[in-house]
């Protein structure tokens, strides 16, 4: 049994703080403090976030984190990471899991690179792969990946969250498993635009499959075995998002499509789309490595209202033909 601190109180952090408590480990959830905390304190559920999932009542539910816990997964949005990963400063042993799918936009750090600039070091990893909160409460089938540059780093993670219905693979491609889970947010905007759209399946099925060589090309770049996007934390999870009726990164895309203004969708669900924060990093990341994006720069313009969804896929339907591996 491990003491593990579960920081954020989202769906994910909830699904995730019940798995590891099911596990039997020694849970410990840090929400911040006001309603929300004592209602889930009172009833071990949050309704607005995931509806039908208890916590166990082994579960212990804080305003402010354990001092020295064996791992703490971080599940906040990617926004405030930098801000609570530098509240709070654990014992240097103690091991981090990024479970947040991101891009810092000032810095361009991946998650891992944020928790270690914004906590001063200590062992990393993170846990990735196509995996719903929603399902992964219900104990429906799942499977994931945890990678480290540490081989025991990425196998101590593997064995914190592994079950029978979440199965964690491990692999020591960290670079490529959080860019995987970053990009392809940006690309689930994209499909959902064709769902709202009514595009059909041929071009979604055609818009996954290049934005997964915009994935590649740029994990590449950025160091990444390109083997790595062909697995759970790329194409897997690349194929949920962008089809799922969870994902909100395409459900954001799909209102979109059919003619919604952001600003209102946005402001009328507690749930946060990460890919309309990493559409702009990824794109001037691109831009740092000398990477073309075509997918990705559309959908930084259409969330900018610098084009219809029409437009943008005009534009991307009349670039010029080339060899499918360009």
């Amino acid at each position: 049994m491990s003491s593990v601190q579960v920081i954020g109180g989202g769906a994910w952090g909830l699904a995730l703080a019940r798995r590891l408590a099911l596990n039997g480990h020694s849970v410990v959830l840090w929400r911040r403090p006001g309603p929300p905390l004592e209602a889930l304190r009172l009833y071990r559920e949050d309704p607005r976030l995931l509806p039908g999932v208890r916590l166990p009542e082994t579960v212990e539910l804080r305003d402010d984190p354990i001092p020295d816990p064996d791992f703490v997964v971080y599940a906040v949005p990617s926004r405030g990471l930098r801000e609570v990963a530098a509240r709070w400063r654990f014992p240097v042993n103690t091991i981090r899991v990024s479970v947040t799918k991101g891009i810092e936009q000032e810095t361009l750090f991946r998650m891992s690179e944020v928790i270690l600039d914004a906590a001063s070091g200590g062992p990393v990893a993170a846990l990735s792969g196509p995996s719903h909160a929603e399902e992964v409460g219900q104990d429906l089938p799942a499977s994931v990946v945890a990678a480290s540059g540490r081989e025991d780093v990425a196998e101590a993670v593997q064995q914190l969250f592994f079950a029978p219905v979440f199965r964690v693979y491990r692999s020591d491609d960290l670079v490529g498993v959080e860019l995987g889970g970053a990009i392809k947010n940006v690309i689930a905007i994209a499909a959902g635009v064709c769902d709202g759209l009514g595009l059909g399946d041929s071009a979604k099925a055609g818009l996954m499959t290049r934005g997964l060589a915009e994935m590649v090309r740029l994990g590449t770049a950025c160091g990444a075995n390109p083997i790595t996007f062909a697995g759970l934390s790329g194409m897997g999870d690349l194929i949920v998002t962008c089809s799922s009726r969870h994902s909100r990164n395409r459900a954001v895309g799909e209102a979109l499509g059919r003619g919604c203004n952001l600003s209102a969708y946005l402001s009328a669900t507690p749930k946060v789309a990460e890919g309309i924060y990493a559409a702009p990093a990824v794109r001037d990341l691109a831009a740092t490595h000398g990477v073309e994006m075509p997918i990705t720069e559309m959908v930084c313009r259409l969330l900018a209202g610098e084009c219809s969804p029409l437009m943008a896929m005009d534009l991307l339907l009349e670039r010029a033909a080339k060899p499918e591996r360009a």
